[in-house]
Protein backbone atom coordinates (compact mmCIF):
# COMPACT_ATOMS: atom_id res chain seq x y z
CA UNK A 1 0.00 0.00 0.00
CA UNK A 2 0.89 3.57 -0.57
CA UNK A 3 1.66 4.96 3.40
CA UNK A 4 0.92 8.54 4.00
CA UNK A 5 -0.61 10.39 7.00
CA UNK A 6 -4.35 11.57 6.73
CA UNK A 7 -5.22 15.46 8.70
CA UNK A 8 -8.62 13.91 10.81
CA UNK A 9 -9.91 17.37 10.74
CA UNK A 10 -9.63 21.47 11.17
CA UNK A 11 -8.19 21.09 15.09
CA UNK A 12 -9.86 18.29 17.19
CA UNK A 13 -12.52 16.59 16.32
CA UNK A 14 -14.81 13.59 16.91
CA UNK A 15 -14.44 10.45 15.33
CA UNK A 16 -17.93 10.99 13.59
CA UNK A 17 -16.91 14.54 12.03
CA UNK A 18 -13.82 13.00 10.49
CA UNK A 19 -16.24 10.44 8.84
CA UNK A 20 -18.65 13.11 7.80
CA UNK A 21 -15.70 15.16 6.53
CA UNK A 22 -14.32 11.99 4.08
CA UNK A 23 -18.06 11.70 2.77
CA UNK A 24 -18.64 15.46 1.80
CA UNK A 25 -15.62 16.21 0.74
CA UNK A 26 -15.46 19.75 2.67
CA UNK A 27 -14.92 21.06 6.36
CA UNK A 28 -15.14 24.22 8.17
CA UNK A 29 -14.11 24.41 12.13
CA UNK A 30 -16.43 23.81 14.50
CA UNK A 31 -16.74 26.80 16.21
CA UNK A 32 -18.66 27.82 12.78
CA UNK A 33 -21.51 25.18 13.08
CA UNK A 34 -24.34 26.55 15.74
CA UNK A 35 -24.11 23.89 17.44
CA UNK A 36 -22.08 20.38 18.50
CA UNK A 37 -22.29 16.96 16.69
CA UNK A 38 -25.32 15.28 18.02
CA UNK A 39 -24.36 11.74 19.76
CA UNK A 40 -24.69 8.57 17.46
CA UNK A 41 -26.89 7.15 19.61
CA UNK A 42 -29.55 7.15 17.44
CA UNK A 43 -30.91 5.35 14.66
CA UNK A 44 -28.59 6.00 11.72
CA UNK A 45 -31.52 7.94 9.43
CA UNK A 46 -32.34 10.23 12.41
CA UNK A 47 -28.42 11.04 13.49
CA UNK A 48 -27.93 12.49 9.65
CA UNK A 49 -31.23 14.32 9.81
CA UNK A 50 -29.94 16.17 12.45
CA UNK A 51 -26.63 16.38 10.88
CA UNK A 52 -27.96 17.86 7.61
CA UNK A 53 -29.52 20.33 9.70
CA UNK A 54 -26.64 21.63 12.06
CA UNK A 55 -24.69 21.59 8.60
CA UNK A 56 -27.21 24.22 7.25
CA UNK A 57 -25.63 26.73 10.17
CA UNK A 58 -22.16 26.45 8.53
CA UNK A 59 -21.16 29.49 6.08
CA UNK A 60 -20.28 26.90 3.39
CA UNK A 61 -21.50 24.81 0.92
CA UNK A 62 -21.31 21.47 3.72
CA UNK A 63 -23.55 18.47 2.19
CA UNK A 64 -22.86 15.47 4.41
CA UNK A 65 -23.47 12.65 2.56
CA UNK A 66 -22.01 13.91 -0.73
CA UNK A 67 -20.04 11.47 -1.83
CA UNK A 68 -22.63 8.41 -1.51
CA UNK A 69 -25.48 10.57 -3.53
CA UNK A 70 -23.26 11.74 -6.35
CA UNK A 71 -21.84 7.99 -6.84
CA UNK A 72 -25.55 6.67 -6.25
CA UNK A 73 -26.63 9.64 -9.05
CA UNK A 74 -23.63 8.24 -11.98
CA UNK A 75 -24.64 4.69 -11.46
CA UNK A 76 -22.69 3.30 -8.59
CA UNK A 77 -24.17 1.03 -6.29
CA UNK A 78 -22.41 1.99 -2.64
CA UNK A 79 -22.51 -0.93 0.40
CA UNK A 80 -21.69 0.09 4.00
CA UNK A 81 -21.17 -2.19 7.05
CA UNK A 82 -20.98 -0.84 11.07
CA UNK A 83 -21.91 2.04 13.27
CA UNK A 84 -19.09 4.21 11.90
CA UNK A 85 -20.43 3.94 8.23
CA UNK A 86 -23.25 5.57 9.03
CA UNK A 87 -21.64 9.41 8.05
CA UNK A 88 -21.38 8.25 4.47
CA UNK A 89 -25.51 7.53 3.91
CA UNK A 90 -26.68 5.35 1.28
CA UNK A 91 -27.90 2.01 1.84
CA UNK A 92 -26.46 -0.71 4.14
CA UNK A 93 -25.81 -4.14 2.78
CA UNK A 94 -23.13 -6.86 2.26
CA UNK A 95 -22.63 -5.67 -1.61
CA UNK A 96 -23.78 -8.97 -3.57
CA UNK A 97 -25.85 -8.43 -6.65
CA UNK A 98 -24.75 -4.88 -6.83
CA UNK A 99 -25.84 -3.42 -10.08
CA UNK A 100 -24.34 -0.10 -11.87
CA UNK A 101 -20.63 0.96 -13.10
CA UNK A 102 -19.36 -0.23 -9.75
CA UNK A 103 -19.22 -0.61 -6.43
CA UNK A 104 -18.30 1.31 -3.51
CA UNK A 105 -18.14 -0.05 0.22
CA UNK A 106 -17.57 0.81 2.99
CA UNK A 107 -16.56 -0.71 6.08
CA UNK A 108 -14.83 -1.83 9.35
CA UNK A 109 -11.74 -3.53 8.99
CA UNK A 110 -8.72 -5.00 10.91
CA UNK A 111 -4.94 -5.37 9.97
CA UNK A 112 -6.03 -9.18 9.28
CA UNK A 113 -9.23 -8.98 6.97
CA UNK A 114 -7.31 -6.20 5.22
CA UNK A 115 -4.34 -8.03 4.17
CA UNK A 116 -7.09 -10.93 3.04
CA UNK A 117 -8.55 -7.90 0.73
CA UNK A 118 -5.47 -6.95 -0.63
CA UNK A 119 -4.93 -10.12 -1.53
CA UNK A 120 -8.40 -10.40 -3.44
CA UNK A 121 -7.67 -7.06 -5.55
CA UNK A 122 -8.72 -6.35 -9.12
CA UNK A 123 -6.78 -4.58 -11.60
CA UNK A 124 -9.16 -1.79 -11.47
CA UNK A 125 -9.91 -2.15 -7.58
CA UNK A 126 -8.98 0.48 -5.25
CA UNK A 127 -8.48 0.09 -1.58
CA UNK A 128 -8.43 2.61 0.78
CA UNK A 129 -7.42 2.17 4.19
CA UNK A 130 -7.96 4.52 7.09
CA UNK A 131 -6.55 4.57 10.99
CA UNK A 132 -9.46 4.48 13.38
CA UNK A 133 -10.62 8.24 14.24
CA UNK A 134 -9.77 10.64 16.13
CA UNK A 135 -5.85 10.50 16.02
CA UNK A 136 -4.18 10.77 19.45
CA UNK A 137 -3.14 14.50 21.06
CA UNK A 138 -1.40 16.22 18.22
CA UNK A 139 -1.32 13.19 15.44
CA UNK A 140 -3.03 12.51 12.43
CA UNK A 141 -4.19 9.08 11.52
CA UNK A 142 -2.31 6.98 9.62
CA UNK A 143 -4.04 6.11 5.76
CA UNK A 144 -2.74 3.28 2.84
CA UNK A 145 -4.22 3.34 -0.71
CA UNK A 146 -3.56 0.18 -2.49
CA UNK A 147 -4.39 0.17 -6.50
CA UNK A 148 -2.93 1.21 -9.76
CA UNK A 149 -1.22 4.01 -10.17
CA UNK A 150 -0.43 4.10 -6.47
CA UNK A 151 2.96 2.79 -5.55
CA UNK A 152 4.89 5.81 -3.30
CA UNK A 153 4.31 7.95 -0.58
CA UNK A 154 1.12 9.41 -0.77
CA UNK A 155 0.06 13.31 -1.55
CA UNK A 156 -2.13 15.92 -3.23
CA UNK A 157 -2.42 19.16 -4.38
CA UNK A 158 -4.62 20.13 -1.23
CA UNK A 159 -1.26 19.98 1.04
CA UNK A 160 1.81 19.59 -1.54
CA UNK A 161 3.46 17.98 1.17
CA UNK A 162 4.88 14.34 0.17
CA UNK A 163 3.18 11.64 3.17
CA UNK A 164 0.43 14.05 3.97
CA UNK A 165 -3.22 14.18 2.39
CA UNK A 166 -6.26 15.58 3.70
CA UNK A 167 -9.93 14.31 4.88
CA UNK A 168 -11.51 15.84 2.32
CA UNK A 169 -9.11 14.50 -0.31
CA UNK A 170 -10.92 11.19 0.01
CA UNK A 171 -14.11 11.42 -2.00
CA UNK A 172 -12.06 13.64 -4.83
CA UNK A 173 -10.20 10.48 -5.18
CA UNK A 174 -12.75 7.81 -5.36
CA UNK A 175 -14.67 9.92 -7.63
CA UNK A 176 -11.93 10.11 -9.60
CA UNK A 177 -11.81 6.67 -9.88
CA UNK A 178 -15.42 6.00 -11.78
CA UNK A 179 -14.60 9.22 -13.87
CA UNK A 180 -17.31 11.36 -12.38
CA UNK A 181 -16.87 15.32 -11.89
CA UNK A 182 -15.95 15.95 -8.32
CA UNK A 183 -19.02 18.42 -7.61
CA UNK A 184 -18.05 22.46 -6.46
CA UNK A 185 -19.36 21.32 -3.27
CA UNK A 186 -15.85 19.57 -2.37
CA UNK A 187 -12.99 21.39 -1.34
CA UNK A 188 -10.42 18.69 -1.36
CA UNK A 189 -8.22 17.22 -4.39
CA UNK A 190 -7.58 13.96 -5.44
CA UNK A 191 -4.57 11.95 -3.70
CA UNK A 192 -1.90 10.15 -5.76
CA UNK A 193 1.52 9.00 -5.06
CA UNK A 194 4.80 10.66 -5.40
CA UNK A 195 8.96 8.86 -5.12
CA UNK A 196 9.00 5.54 -3.61
CA UNK A 197 7.08 3.85 -0.82
CA UNK A 198 9.65 4.83 2.31
CA UNK A 199 7.57 4.86 5.58
CA UNK A 200 10.54 5.64 7.21
CA UNK A 201 9.91 9.65 5.92
CA UNK A 202 6.11 9.47 6.58
CA UNK A 203 6.56 8.45 10.51
CA UNK A 204 9.63 10.83 10.74
CA UNK A 205 6.81 13.63 9.29
CA UNK A 206 4.37 12.94 11.51
CA UNK A 207 6.80 12.78 14.44
CA UNK A 208 7.81 16.33 13.84
CA UNK A 209 3.99 17.69 13.16
CA UNK A 210 3.36 16.43 16.74
CA UNK A 211 5.90 18.64 18.43
CA UNK A 212 5.39 21.95 16.75
CA UNK A 213 2.89 22.70 18.71
CA UNK A 214 3.82 21.88 22.11
CA UNK A 215 7.33 23.31 21.27
CA UNK A 216 6.00 26.96 20.10
CA UNK A 217 5.48 27.78 23.91
CA UNK A 218 8.98 26.60 25.42
CA UNK A 219 11.36 27.18 22.71
CA UNK A 220 10.08 30.60 21.30
CA UNK A 221 9.13 32.17 24.98
CA UNK A 222 11.68 31.00 26.80
CA UNK A 223 14.53 31.99 24.33
CA UNK A 224 12.64 35.92 24.58
CA UNK A 225 12.81 35.51 27.75
CA UNK A 226 16.73 34.70 27.85
CA UNK A 227 17.10 37.33 26.21
CA UNK A 228 14.99 40.10 28.41
CA UNK A 229 16.68 38.70 31.29
CA UNK A 230 19.98 38.82 29.67
CA UNK A 231 19.99 42.75 28.92
CA UNK A 232 18.24 43.51 31.88
CA UNK A 233 21.17 42.17 33.93
CA UNK A 234 23.57 44.04 31.90
CA UNK A 235 22.03 47.01 32.43
CA UNK A 236 21.72 46.78 36.07
CA UNK A 237 25.48 45.71 36.11
CA UNK A 238 26.91 48.45 33.90
CA UNK A 239 24.22 51.05 35.03
CA UNK A 240 22.87 51.70 32.14
CA UNK A 241 25.94 52.17 29.92
CA UNK A 242 25.35 48.88 28.45
CA UNK A 243 21.09 49.93 27.08
CA UNK A 244 21.37 50.75 24.03
CA UNK A 245 23.62 48.08 22.47
CA UNK A 246 21.70 45.79 24.44
CA UNK A 247 18.74 46.39 22.99
CA UNK A 248 20.24 46.38 19.67
CA UNK A 249 21.66 43.33 20.03
CA UNK A 250 18.11 41.62 22.00
CA UNK A 251 16.40 43.65 18.55
CA UNK A 252 18.37 41.62 16.05
CA UNK A 253 18.42 38.10 17.96
CA UNK A 254 14.50 38.49 17.79
CA UNK A 255 14.27 39.43 14.07
CA UNK A 256 16.89 36.18 13.21
CA UNK A 257 14.59 33.83 15.65
CA UNK A 258 12.53 32.38 12.63
CA UNK A 259 15.48 32.21 10.43
CA UNK A 260 17.07 29.96 13.08
CA UNK A 261 13.83 28.17 13.81
CA UNK A 262 13.63 27.55 9.44
CA UNK A 263 17.19 26.01 9.86
CA UNK A 264 16.34 23.62 12.67
CA UNK A 265 13.87 22.70 10.94
CA UNK A 266 15.77 20.79 8.60
CA UNK A 267 17.65 19.48 11.36
CA UNK A 268 14.85 18.68 13.10
CA UNK A 269 16.28 17.92 16.94
CA UNK A 270 15.04 17.12 20.32
CA UNK A 271 13.02 20.75 22.28
CA UNK A 272 16.47 20.78 24.17
CA UNK A 273 18.52 21.11 21.32
CA UNK A 274 16.11 23.32 19.34
CA UNK A 275 15.90 25.94 22.34
CA UNK A 276 19.70 26.36 22.74
CA UNK A 277 19.41 26.61 18.72
CA UNK A 278 17.18 29.42 18.84
CA UNK A 279 18.15 30.84 21.95
CA UNK A 280 22.12 31.15 21.32
CA UNK A 281 22.02 30.87 17.62
CA UNK A 282 20.00 33.81 16.86
CA UNK A 283 21.98 36.05 19.98
CA UNK A 284 25.74 34.58 17.84
CA UNK A 285 23.98 35.99 14.48
CA UNK A 286 22.93 39.33 16.08
CA UNK A 287 26.52 39.80 17.91
CA UNK A 288 28.31 39.04 14.48
CA UNK A 289 26.01 41.02 12.30
CA UNK A 290 26.50 43.98 14.81
CA UNK A 291 30.16 43.59 14.66
CA UNK A 292 30.43 43.36 10.78
CA UNK A 293 27.76 46.11 10.03
CA UNK A 294 26.34 47.83 12.71
CA UNK A 295 23.49 50.22 12.95
CA UNK A 296 20.73 50.41 10.33
CA UNK A 297 22.67 48.26 8.12
CA UNK A 298 22.93 45.27 10.66
CA UNK A 299 19.16 45.58 11.04
CA UNK A 300 18.46 45.88 7.65
CA UNK A 301 21.21 42.83 6.78
CA UNK A 302 19.51 40.92 9.52
CA UNK A 303 15.71 41.68 8.26
CA UNK A 304 16.94 40.89 4.91
CA UNK A 305 18.88 37.61 5.44
CA UNK A 306 15.23 36.36 7.11
CA UNK A 307 12.72 36.84 4.46
CA UNK A 308 15.23 35.71 1.61
CA UNK A 309 15.61 32.65 3.08
CA UNK A 310 11.68 31.96 3.36
CA UNK A 311 11.24 33.57 0.09
CA UNK A 312 13.81 31.16 -1.08
CA UNK A 313 12.29 28.32 0.56
CA UNK A 314 8.80 28.45 -0.51
CA UNK A 315 10.03 29.22 -4.16
CA UNK A 316 11.96 25.87 -3.64
CA UNK A 317 8.72 24.27 -2.61
CA UNK A 318 10.82 23.10 0.35
CA UNK A 319 8.49 21.37 3.42
CA UNK A 320 11.08 23.68 5.82
CA UNK A 321 8.29 26.53 6.19
CA UNK A 322 5.72 24.69 7.48
CA UNK A 323 7.91 22.57 9.39
CA UNK A 324 9.26 25.00 11.17
CA UNK A 325 8.27 26.44 14.53
CA UNK A 326 6.91 29.35 13.28
CA UNK A 327 5.30 27.73 9.53
CA UNK A 328 2.14 27.13 9.19
CA UNK A 329 2.17 24.23 11.30
CA UNK A 330 0.39 21.37 8.56
CA UNK A 331 -0.94 19.25 11.77
CA UNK A 332 -3.85 22.17 12.24
CA UNK A 333 -5.47 21.04 9.48
CA UNK A 334 -5.87 24.62 8.39
CA UNK A 335 -2.57 25.46 6.28
CA UNK A 336 0.16 22.71 4.71
CA UNK A 337 2.06 24.71 2.24
CA UNK A 338 3.80 28.41 1.87
CA UNK A 339 3.38 30.68 4.85
CA UNK A 340 1.02 30.72 7.88
CA UNK A 341 -0.67 33.96 9.62
CA UNK A 342 2.56 34.07 12.01
CA UNK A 343 5.26 34.47 9.33
CA UNK A 344 2.64 36.99 6.88
CA UNK A 345 2.44 39.35 10.69
CA UNK A 346 6.35 39.31 11.22
CA UNK A 347 7.25 39.30 7.55
CA UNK A 348 5.26 42.23 6.52
CA UNK A 349 7.46 44.20 9.24
CA UNK A 350 10.60 42.97 7.73
CA UNK A 351 9.91 44.04 4.51
CA UNK A 352 8.56 47.43 5.35
CA UNK A 353 10.72 48.39 7.87
CA UNK A 354 13.62 46.88 6.89
CA UNK A 355 13.68 48.22 3.89
CA UNK A 356 13.79 51.25 5.75
CA UNK A 357 16.63 50.45 7.86
CA UNK A 358 18.15 49.56 4.35
CA UNK A 359 17.82 52.80 3.07
CA UNK A 360 18.93 54.09 5.98
CA UNK A 361 21.62 52.25 6.40
CA UNK A 362 23.38 52.04 2.71
CA UNK A 363 21.74 54.74 0.76
CA UNK A 364 21.32 57.54 3.32
CA UNK A 365 21.32 60.31 -0.01
CA UNK A 366 18.41 58.53 -2.09
CA UNK A 367 16.16 61.01 -2.93
CA UNK A 368 12.81 60.60 -2.04
CA UNK A 369 11.18 59.42 -4.89
CA UNK A 370 13.94 56.76 -5.04
CA UNK A 371 13.37 55.59 -1.87
CA UNK A 372 9.54 55.34 -2.52
CA UNK A 373 10.42 53.32 -5.58
CA UNK A 374 12.40 51.30 -3.61
CA UNK A 375 9.85 50.80 -0.87
CA UNK A 376 6.84 49.77 -4.08
CA UNK A 377 9.78 47.14 -5.60
CA UNK A 378 9.95 45.45 -2.77
CA UNK A 379 6.44 45.33 -1.39
CA UNK A 380 5.32 44.19 -4.77
CA UNK A 381 7.91 42.04 -5.35
CA UNK A 382 7.69 39.84 -2.19
CA UNK A 383 4.07 39.71 -2.34
CA UNK A 384 4.27 38.12 -5.06
CA UNK A 385 6.44 35.57 -3.77
CA UNK A 386 4.64 34.70 -0.25
CA UNK A 387 0.91 35.40 -2.35
CA UNK A 388 1.63 33.22 -5.34
CA UNK A 389 -0.29 30.17 -5.72
CA UNK A 390 2.54 27.95 -6.46
CA UNK A 391 5.07 29.35 -3.94
CA UNK A 392 3.64 30.69 -0.49
CA UNK A 393 0.46 30.78 -1.86
CA UNK A 394 -0.99 33.16 1.19
CA UNK A 395 -3.70 35.92 -0.01
CA UNK A 396 -3.25 38.42 3.11
CA UNK A 397 0.29 38.47 2.26
CA UNK A 398 -1.09 39.76 -1.15
CA UNK A 399 -3.17 42.82 0.96
CA UNK A 400 -1.19 43.75 3.42
CA UNK A 401 2.99 44.09 2.00
CA UNK A 402 1.45 46.01 -0.88
CA UNK A 403 -0.45 48.35 1.71
CA UNK A 404 2.58 48.74 4.25
CA UNK A 405 4.95 49.21 0.98
CA UNK A 406 2.29 52.25 -0.71
CA UNK A 407 2.05 54.23 2.50
CA UNK A 408 5.83 53.99 3.47
CA UNK A 409 6.17 55.26 0.09
CA UNK A 410 3.40 58.10 0.05
CA UNK A 411 5.55 59.17 3.46
CA UNK A 412 8.56 59.09 2.00
CA UNK A 413 7.62 60.81 -1.24
CA UNK A 414 5.21 63.40 0.75
CA UNK A 415 2.53 62.18 -1.77
CA UNK A 416 -0.52 62.15 0.41
CA UNK A 417 -3.50 62.93 -1.84
CA UNK A 418 -2.01 61.03 -4.83
CA UNK A 419 -1.20 58.20 -2.87
CA UNK A 420 -4.41 57.63 -0.78
CA UNK A 421 -5.96 56.42 -4.08
CA UNK A 422 -2.95 54.17 -4.47
CA UNK A 423 -2.77 52.75 -1.14
CA UNK A 424 -6.58 51.76 -1.51
CA UNK A 425 -6.10 50.12 -5.09
CA UNK A 426 -2.81 48.47 -5.23
CA UNK A 427 -4.14 45.24 -2.95
CA UNK A 428 -6.68 44.86 -5.22
CA UNK A 429 -4.75 44.99 -8.61
CA UNK A 430 -2.24 42.76 -6.90
CA UNK A 431 -5.32 40.07 -5.67
CA UNK A 432 -6.02 40.59 -9.30
CA UNK A 433 -3.07 39.48 -11.34
CA UNK A 434 -1.78 36.80 -8.73
CA UNK A 435 -5.81 35.45 -9.70
CA UNK A 436 -5.00 35.69 -13.36
CA UNK A 437 -1.26 34.11 -12.78
CA UNK A 438 -3.20 31.38 -10.86
CA UNK A 439 -5.90 30.36 -13.53
CA UNK A 440 -2.94 30.86 -16.08
CA UNK A 441 -0.30 28.30 -14.12
CA UNK A 442 -2.78 26.06 -12.99
CA UNK A 443 -1.44 26.91 -9.39
CA UNK A 444 -4.48 25.80 -7.98
CA UNK A 445 -4.02 27.22 -4.78
CA UNK A 446 -5.88 28.48 -2.13
CA UNK A 447 -7.10 31.91 -4.05
CA UNK A 448 -8.59 29.81 -6.75
CA UNK A 449 -10.22 27.14 -4.69
CA UNK A 450 -11.76 29.48 -2.31
CA UNK A 451 -12.69 32.64 -4.08
CA UNK A 452 -12.27 32.41 -8.27
CA UNK A 453 -14.08 28.47 -7.86
CA UNK A 454 -16.93 30.17 -5.54
CA UNK A 455 -20.27 29.45 -7.41
CA UNK A 456 -21.71 33.06 -6.66
CA UNK A 457 -22.17 36.40 -4.52
CA UNK A 458 -23.65 34.04 -2.20
CA UNK A 459 -20.72 31.77 -1.77
CA UNK A 460 -17.86 34.40 -1.57
CA UNK A 461 -20.07 35.84 1.30
CA UNK A 462 -20.29 32.63 3.02
CA UNK A 463 -15.85 33.05 2.97
CA UNK A 464 -15.65 36.65 3.96
CA UNK A 465 -18.11 35.47 6.31
CA UNK A 466 -16.13 32.86 7.75
CA UNK A 467 -12.79 34.66 8.12
CA UNK A 468 -14.91 37.33 10.25
CA UNK A 469 -16.10 34.91 12.66
CA UNK A 470 -12.74 33.16 12.89
CA UNK A 471 -11.64 36.59 12.77
CA UNK A 472 -13.45 37.51 16.32
CA UNK A 473 -13.05 34.00 17.60
CA UNK A 474 -9.33 34.66 17.63
CA UNK A 475 -9.79 37.82 20.03
CA UNK A 476 -11.65 35.17 22.35
CA UNK A 477 -8.44 33.39 23.57
CA UNK A 478 -7.31 33.74 27.01
CA UNK A 479 -3.80 34.78 26.12
CA UNK A 480 -5.13 37.70 24.30
CA UNK A 481 -6.67 39.42 27.54
CA UNK A 482 -3.07 39.78 28.76
CA UNK A 483 -1.39 40.93 25.66
CA UNK A 484 -3.79 43.05 23.99
CA UNK A 485 -4.09 45.45 26.98
CA UNK A 486 -0.41 45.58 26.81
CA UNK A 487 -0.33 46.75 23.03
CA UNK A 488 -3.23 49.20 23.73
CA UNK A 489 -0.89 50.77 26.66
CA UNK A 490 2.24 50.71 24.28
CA UNK A 491 -0.21 52.33 21.55
CA UNK A 492 -1.26 55.29 23.61
CA UNK A 493 2.25 55.63 24.82
CA UNK A 494 3.23 55.62 21.52
CA UNK A 495 0.92 58.48 20.54
CA UNK A 496 1.47 60.41 23.85
CA UNK A 497 5.28 60.63 23.29
CA UNK A 498 5.07 60.53 19.16
CA UNK A 499 6.84 64.23 19.28
CA UNK A 500 9.88 62.12 21.14
CA UNK A 501 9.39 59.31 18.60
CA UNK A 502 9.87 61.78 15.79
CA UNK A 503 12.95 62.66 17.38
CA UNK A 504 14.32 59.64 16.87
CA UNK A 505 13.71 58.82 13.52
CA UNK A 506 13.87 62.84 12.30
CA UNK A 507 17.60 61.81 11.11
CA UNK A 508 16.44 59.10 9.12
CA UNK A 509 13.61 59.80 6.93
CA UNK A 510 13.16 55.97 5.19
CA UNK A 511 13.30 54.46 8.78
CA UNK A 512 10.36 56.41 9.90
CA UNK A 513 8.34 55.81 6.71
CA UNK A 514 9.40 52.13 6.74
CA UNK A 515 7.78 52.22 10.24
CA UNK A 516 4.98 53.56 9.44
CA UNK A 517 4.55 51.59 6.22
CA UNK A 518 4.76 48.33 8.94
CA UNK A 519 2.52 49.98 11.70
CA UNK A 520 -0.24 49.79 8.58
CA UNK A 521 0.43 46.92 7.34
CA UNK A 522 -0.21 45.45 10.89
CA UNK A 523 -3.27 47.00 11.67
CA UNK A 524 -4.57 46.15 7.79
CA UNK A 525 -3.52 42.97 8.25
CA UNK A 526 -4.86 42.46 11.87
CA UNK A 527 -8.76 43.73 10.08
CA UNK A 528 -8.46 41.64 7.02
CA UNK A 529 -6.88 38.26 8.33
CA UNK A 530 -8.69 35.55 10.00
CA UNK A 531 -6.56 35.15 12.40
CA UNK A 532 -6.43 39.29 13.56
CA UNK A 533 -5.28 38.63 17.35
CA UNK A 534 -2.44 36.60 16.03
CA UNK A 535 -1.31 39.33 13.40
CA UNK A 536 -2.24 42.18 16.16
CA UNK A 537 0.60 40.89 18.90
CA UNK A 538 3.45 39.53 16.76
CA UNK A 539 3.12 42.33 14.29
CA UNK A 540 3.21 44.72 17.74
CA UNK A 541 6.26 42.64 18.74
CA UNK A 542 8.27 42.95 15.72
CA UNK A 543 7.15 46.58 15.79
CA UNK A 544 8.60 47.56 19.48
CA UNK A 545 11.97 46.00 18.41
CA UNK A 546 12.01 47.88 15.70
CA UNK A 547 11.41 51.18 17.39
CA UNK A 548 13.57 49.93 20.38
CA UNK A 549 16.46 50.27 17.45
CA UNK A 550 15.30 53.48 16.47
CA UNK A 551 15.70 54.84 20.15
CA UNK A 552 19.16 53.18 20.56
CA UNK A 553 20.51 54.43 17.57
CA UNK A 554 19.11 58.12 18.46
CA UNK A 555 21.35 57.91 21.36
CA UNK A 556 24.28 57.00 19.73
CA UNK A 557 26.48 60.36 18.38
CA UNK A 558 25.51 60.69 14.80
CA UNK A 559 27.40 58.96 11.94
CA UNK A 560 27.37 59.43 8.02
CA UNK A 561 25.35 56.19 7.25
CA UNK A 562 22.58 58.19 9.93
CA UNK A 563 23.28 61.62 7.94
CA UNK A 564 20.02 62.80 5.45
CA UNK A 565 17.81 64.92 4.14
CA UNK A 566 15.40 66.59 6.29
CA UNK A 567 13.42 68.22 3.71
CA UNK A 568 10.25 66.07 4.34
CA UNK A 569 7.79 67.23 6.20
CA UNK A 570 6.45 65.37 9.18
CA UNK A 571 3.26 63.67 9.54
Amino acid sequence: MSPGLLSAGLGAVPAQQTYLDVGQGNRVFDSLYDSELPALGRACESWLGAVDKRAESAPAEVEPTLLTETLSGRGVAVFREGASSCAFGGPSGTGEGAVGIGVMGVFDSSVTTLKRALGSLHRDDLLIAIEQPPPGKNRELAIGIAGRGFDGNLTSDSTRLDGYVLSTDVAPTILDLFGIEVPAQMSGQPIGSKGEVDVAAVEALGARMAVISERRGPVIGLSLLAWVLALALAIAVTRGAAGRAGVELTGLAVVYLPLVLLAAAAVEPGETVEMLMAMLGAAALAALTLALFGGYRALAVASGLTVAAYALDVIAGSPLTSLSLLGPNPGLGVRFYGIGNELEALLAVLIVAGTGAGLAGFAPRLSPRGCATVFLGAGLTLAFVFAAGRFGADVGAAIVFPVGAAVAAAVIAARRRRAALAIVALPFAVVALLALLDLVTGANAHLTRSVLDAGGLGDLGDVAQRRLQLSAHSFTRPIVFVFLPVIGALAALAVVRRERLQAWLRPCPAMRAGLLGAAAATIVGTLANDSGALLLEIGAAYLLVFAGFAWARAGRASSPQTKSYTSIPHM
